[in-house]
């Protein structure tokens, strides 16, 4: 997933080793999808990383979303 065509993600090398992270945060992305999977909602996990937003976090959900259907119609 090509994480920087997502406007709420930003990649630096020198930041978290490269890993795709919420604009302007340390918090990378895989914490969103491992909090999820881990059974927490999104209200949660805005809760507990303080500096993301409900809108962020949507964001980057429709972005995974949309990147996996058009991979799976590309097939």
């Amino acid at each position: 997933m090509n994480w920087s065509q997502c406007a709420e993600v930003w990649i630096d090398p020198d930041r978290m080793s490269g890993a795709p992270c919420f604009r302007q945060t340390r918090i990378p992305i895989a914490s969103l999808f491992e909090n999820l999977d881990g059974g927490a909602t999104v209200d949660e996990f805005v809760e507990w990383f303080p500096g993301i937003t409900h809108q962020q976090v949507h964001a980057v959900l429709a972005f995974a979303i949309a990147t996996v259907d058009s991979e799976r119609a590309v097939r």
